[in-house]
């Protein structure tokens, strides 16, 4: 090993670590919403004030359904939305969750006094204490509202973490004993499941001077999509992406496809519609689509029930049947699940649920 190579590299890292403080306590409020909102370095053509954004005097709402994941089988897929980005996910028998965000807002803390950003307009269907001990994290990518420091501490330190290329250095501070980097098309085990990051249409700089890999920096932080596969089963989980065609590469039938649908009004170049996530999911030849990022948090200018409400038409046309549609229901592939008087999330089957048409209603959030 090169000593002096070896030290520039320490030093360096040490560097990326201060300038995470130095934020963290001293607090930017000009990028905050360039970090949390924009998503993008084009200006758009209309937006919210910064203050509505960033300083919401909104209602959080309880979640309208409670799942119940200790009663659930080890011995099919069952899953629940719990809010954002994160989905609670039983792969026979492998507890897995996904983008964990539980904190009622998400953004950067100023001076350690409070946190500057988006107010959840509903609470996380269940709080981490309720979560059964997960055997997996996995990370899309180092946005705040995908990677959330707060909740990520909450968990037990053993618990592996898989997330995209250039971002662990983000988790340093919080000592994690198993943090493993996946670039698109790399492939990992662990934990009884086989895992393959793809490349998604979005960007992964948590701080606007940080590299990134859209601006052209190949060593600049990543940004994911996964397929998780178990049993002969795959599971793509879409993390953020606008409209892109890689999946097509894969050549692949998936049993759920876990994709964003909102945040597109104005940044359609990192977020894809509803119509295009569902087209996504038939570039995998999805069986079952179930809706995340949106309704959660106010961070673009569409309508908070507008992504769910525009889906729930697109479906109608597709051969692919809509797993949920509100915040804490929950979704099983095999009718095999034994539900608990607390349990309220209705549960669907494939061969129950008819082809391409809308489940339920949802409620206003």
């Amino acid at each position: 090993m090169n000593p002096h190579k070896h030290g520039s590299h320490l030093i360096l890292k040490t560097m990326m670590v201060s300038r995470r403080k130095a934020l963290y306590y001293i607090g930017t409020i000009s990028i905050v919403p360039s970090v949390l909102l924009a998503e993008s370095t084009e200006p758009p053509k209309k937006r919210r004030s910064w203050w509505d954004f960033l300083f919401q005097s909104v209602e959080t709402k309880p979640s309208p359904l409670k799942p119940t994941p200790h009663s659930w089988s080890n011995e099919t897929i069952t899953m629940a939305w719990i809010g954002h980005s994160t989905v609670l996910i039983n792969f026979f028998g492998t507890i897995i969750i996904t983008d964990p965000v539980l904190t009622e807002k998400i953004g950067i803390e100023i001076l350690g006094l409070f946190k500057a950003g988006p107010r959840r307009l509903v609470k996380p269907a269940l709080r981490v204490q309720e979560i059964p001990k997960p055997d997996l994290i996995i990370l899309s990518h180092a946005h705040m509202d995908h990677l959330d420091i707060e909740t990520l501490r909450q968990f037990p330190k053993d618990i592996p973490i898989i997330t995209a290329k250039n971002t662990s250095d983000v988790l340093e501070n919080i000592n994690r004993k198993f943090v493993h980097e996946l670039d698109w098309g790399e492939h990992t085990e662990c934990c009884g499941v086989y895992i393959e990051a793809l490349r998604v249409q979005h960007f992964g700089w948590r701080y606007p001077w940080e590299e990134d890999r859209s601006r052209g920096n190949w060593n600049g932080r990543s940004f994911n999509a996964y397929l998780i596969t178990k049993n002969n089963h795959t599971i793509l989980f879409g993390g953020d992406t606008a409209y892109q065609e890689y999946f097509k590469e894969r050549n692949i039938t998936v049993t759920c496809a876990i994709m964003p649908i909102g945040a597109y009004d104005p940044w359609i170049h990192n977020h894809c519609t509803p119509e295009q996530a569902l087209q996504m999911a038939e570039h995998v030849h999805a069986k079952t689509f179930f809706p995340i990022h949106w309704g959660t948090f106010i961070q673009s200018n569409e309508p908070t029930n507008e992504p769910i409400e525009r889906l729930q038409r697109a479906v109608q046309f597709s051969k692919i049947q809509l797993g949920w549609i509100k915040h804490g229901e929950t979704w099983s592939l095999l009718p095999t699940l034994t539900l608990t008087e607390g349990e309220k999330g209705r549960i669907f089957s494939m061969e129950k649920t008819s082809r391409g048409g809308a489940i339920g209603s949802s409620s206003g959030s």
